[in-house]
């Protein structure tokens, strides 16, 4: 009869923490048995028998040390994202004619590749359904490029019309109207709001439609999306406008202030901010104009002087002339 040998781990080894696995006891003190992925091991938790030893370790055999050493040696295909309507598992054929190797390709070459690429084109959308989520998700990559949006904000855009056309919300609608109350509610879920008049200045349609269509969208989805905060505005102004940290700080201050009075109550949260960075940039000596925060803010010079002075009131106590 073979005699079954068992080594013991030491001290330095037992002190890390695997991978417990519940349905194995220990041979010897019936003890927890752990996983320890790093050193292919099976061990017991309480007094270090090692049962078995060398396991497969599934796991890339290359170390990486930043994100982007990582990108290099990893040999797998990008992730899926919801941003393309197939989740970019489908072949792309490039729009450049070289080979491999870099070296252009012949004129039969050139005409074969263009014929696959009009098939490939073809096929990659299979019915009406994805041809419309194929054009909505080009607009709102498009419109979120142009808004300056980051990615988790187009993600959350596609996410949405997804739902939306998967509950059938688009009949009577259009396409690209629905595609920018997704990118307006995204942009504003995710704590980087812009105005009506943004969107609309780089959508294809109408504001009052864009309105329209966002509150529809919402209502039918029962997104939870908060009122917009005036301070969500003050860094982008700030930064457009190349004013200081300090400044940008004065700005959060007046516009505290005005919610502990209540003033911020009905008023539109993109004047507000405005308001406040112009405010906050005469406190701290910066030289601003009220025609420059009105092009950044895209709103009247009006609007900026009525918040202006309520603004200022809200933290005095007095009126300003």
């Amino acid at each position: 009869m073979s005699e079954r040998t068992y080594t013991r781990r030491t001290d330095e080894q037992e002190r890390e923490k695997p991978e417990s696995d519940e349905s194995v006891r220990c041979p010897e003190c019936g003890g927890h048995v752990v996983t320890d992925t790093e050193h292919g091991e099976t061990l017991c938790e309480d007094c270090g028998l090692v049962v078995s030893e060398d396991s497969v370790d599934r796991g890339p055999e290359w170390r990486a040390f930043d994100a982007r050493e990582k990108d290099q040696k990893s040999r797998v295909g990008a992730p899926t994202t919801n941003t393309m309507h197939d989740k970019g598992l489908s072949t792309n054929i490039d729009w450049r004619n070289k080979d491999a190797y870099g070296n252009s390709l012949g004129s039969r070459q050139r005409q074969k590749m263009q014929r696959l690429r009009k098939w490939n084109e073809r096929f990659r959308t299979r019915d009406s359904k994805e041809r419309n989520l194929k054009q909505a998700l080009g607009e709102i990559d498009r419109m979120a490029s142009a808004l300056g949006l980051p990615k988790n904000v187009r993600e959350t855009a596609s996410v949405i019309y997804r739902r939306a056309l998967g509950e059938d919300l688009l009949p009577g609608r259009s396409i690209e109207g629905v595609a920018t109350a997704c990118v307006y509610a995204a942009a504003r879920m995710a704590g980087v709001p812009r105005s009506l008049d943004e969107i609309a200045d780089v959508s294809r349609i109408e504001k009052s439609e864009v309105a329209r269509t966002y509150r529809y969208v919402v209502r039918e989805l029962k997104l939870e999306v908060k009122p917009a905060d005036p301070e969500q505005y003050v860094p982008r102004f700030a930064s457009s406008l190349g004013l200081s940290e300090e400044a940008e700080h004065r700005a959060r201050q007046l516009l505290k202030n005005a919610k502990e009075k209540g003033v911020h109550s009905g008023k539109s949260p993109v004047g507000l901010a405005a308001a406040a960075v112009y405010a906050a940039a005469l406190l701290t000596n910066e030289k601003t104009t009220q025609a420059a925060v009105s092009d950044v803010a895209d709103i009247s010079e009006v609007t900026i002087r009525n918040r202006y002075h309520e603004l200022l009131e809200a933290e005095d106590g007095v009126g300003v002339a």
